[in-house]
């Protein structure tokens, strides 16, 4: 099929929905969320005609779990598919049919997957998460019908089908010519859509290698060229080497901490990597105009819904930290972006504060397709927020977010007594799990396994960068209590 090819839409009132997320984005680089300097002109004009989200916020903020949060609209703490024991399961089989896109698919959508995975599909769940062998096309070949996907790296090689689509696997094919993972998957993207049937709505996801990574192998180096000699912003939290306010907890066990020390907390360092990043980024913007132009081309813009997000935040040096997993706002706040073609210009060119979790993903893309979203998912529906007809009043008044992952842990993911090797962690007081809740005004954060606990609060409205700890002031005690109760209540709904 040629690329300017037009094909109409069936007279199906189903929208065709892309779901884009990027690896390791912070929320805000990128223009439309204040930093002009990443020039990412194609995101930002997608944000323009859409609906860009101010308070949306990550469930869990490091990449397996929240990848299969955002699938599955479950807290990590329910479907326990993270890097870490006692949580380190592989995603079974018959949770991942009750994902959004095997509802999709099983409600007649042509449904597609291009890039990193990043979790385990296997019959049953088992641990650990991290198995040597994924088995894509056994586990996932029948909830997708267009694959191109791998783990941390395309380079590693790429699993694809439909296996008869040469053209699909000469873009990943070793040796050619090319400008790198990002724009690998840009072409495959518009392989998806061009092969994809007039009659048949479609579910394409798409989830980028970039920003993730910064060798000069990961990155289209022409590109880097704009950005080499430009003084990106620092934020007013960045700290120059260690950080002596942060618990000690985390200052002693932290994997951020000493990552801080190897790659962001000197200026020269952190304008390396923030060049580096804002390189990647564009690659990244680069792919988003292309498909919005293919859209055009293909008359499928206006029955079509993309959304626009990543998988966690990084610090990048805020706090002394670099990393993401713990619950700060630069590993826990979302960039979130959704463009409606459907919904008149006027419902959707705007900015909205309303709370919004990676958890509710799943529920509000199976609800745009027309269908009730099962009693598995654990989100909330925002399709009436995106269109105006929420009562908001009625909204949810905090999300619950939690960090479960411990580098030491991490360390031991393979060994047989992993859960003995966690627990001496507790024990010794070098756990810094956490879980906490964002309200519109508020953040509240607790260490929950460290003996005594360990609490964070913070007033967000006027303190944005979550610098002053309120948690022993006595004018904000009653906040404090109820802050805690809510963060119970949410966890037990979690766990549910």
């Amino acid at each position: 099929m040629n690329s300017s090819e037009k094909i109409s839409t069936s007279d199906t009132t189903k929208p065709n929905i892309i779901f884009l997320m990027t690896d390791d984005q912070r929320w805000d680089n990128m223009g439309c969320y204040g930093k002009p300097e990443f020039n990412t002109p194609n995101i930002d004009k997608l944000a323009k005609q859409g609906v860009i989200f101010d308070k949306a916020f990550y469930a869990v903020a490091i990449c397996m779990p929240s990848r299969v949060t955002m699938m599955t609209g479950r807290y990590n703490s329910n479907h326990r598919v993270g890097f870490v024991a006692p949580d380190d399961y592989t995603l079974s089989q018959t949770d991942f049919n009750k994902s959004y896109p095997a509802i999709l698919k099983n409600a007649g959508y042509r449904t597609g997957f291009i890039g990193k995975v990043g979790f385990t599909v296997s019959e049953k769940a088992t641990r650990p998460s991290t198995p040597k062998a994924h088995f894509y096309k056994e586990h996932m070949g029948s909830i997708f019908d267009f694959f191109a996907g791998s783990e941390t790296h395309d380079r590693n090689g790429m699993i694809t089908w439909p296996e008869e689509d040469q053209e699909l696997k000469n873009i990943y094919k070793e040796g050619r010519e090319n400008s790198g993972r990002t724009l690998r998957t840009g072409e495959a993207m518009m392989r998806f859509l061009d092969t994809q049937p007039a009659e048949q709505p479609f579910c394409l996801s798409v989830s980028f290698y970039a920003v993730k990574h910064d060798n000069n192998k990961d990155m289209y180096m022409p590109y880097f060229e704009q950005f080499k000699d430009v003084n990106m912003s620092v934020p007013e939290n960045w700290v120059e080497g260690d950080n002596p306010d942060l618990p000690e907890v985390v200052k002693e066990n932290a994997r951020g901490v000493y990552l801080h020390r190897q790659r962001s907390s000197t200026p020269q360092m952190y304008q390396r990597l923030v060049r580096r990043f804002a390189t990647q980024g564009y690659t990244v913007d680069e792919q988003v105009g292309f498909l919005v132009e293919k859209l055009k081309k293909k008359g499928l813009l206006n029955n079509t819904i993309i959304i626009y997000t990543s998988d966690n935040g990084r610090f990048q040096g805020s706090h002394g930290l670099f990393d993401k997993c713990l619950l700060y706002d630069e590993s826990v706040k979302a960039p979130l972006i959704i463009y409606d073609g459907r919904v008149p210009e006027s419902k959707r060119q705007r900015r909205e504060e309303a709370l919004i979790s990676s958890v509710d993903i799943a529920p509000t893309i199976v609800s745009m397709a027309g269908i009730e979203p099962p009693n598995s998912m654990q989100g909330k529906d925002i399709s009436g927020v995106i269109n105006q007809t929420e009562d908001l009043s009625k909204w949810r008044d905090a999300v619950f977010m939690e960090d479960l992952f411990l580098v030491d842990m991490f360390r031991a993911r393979y060994k047989e007594n992993a859960n003995e090797i966690n627990q001496a962690l507790i024990e010794s007081n070098k756990s810094y799990r956490s879980r906490g809740v964002r309200t519109a005004h508020w953040k509240y954060i607790v260490y929950y396994e460290h003996s005594p606990k360990i609490e964070e609060l913070y007033n967000t409205d006027n303190d944005t960068v979550e610098q002053n700890n309120l948690v022993n002031n006595p004018k904000y005690q009653d906040v404090l209590i109820k802050l805690r109760q809510q963060t119970e209540t949410l966890y037990q709904k979690a766990i549910q």
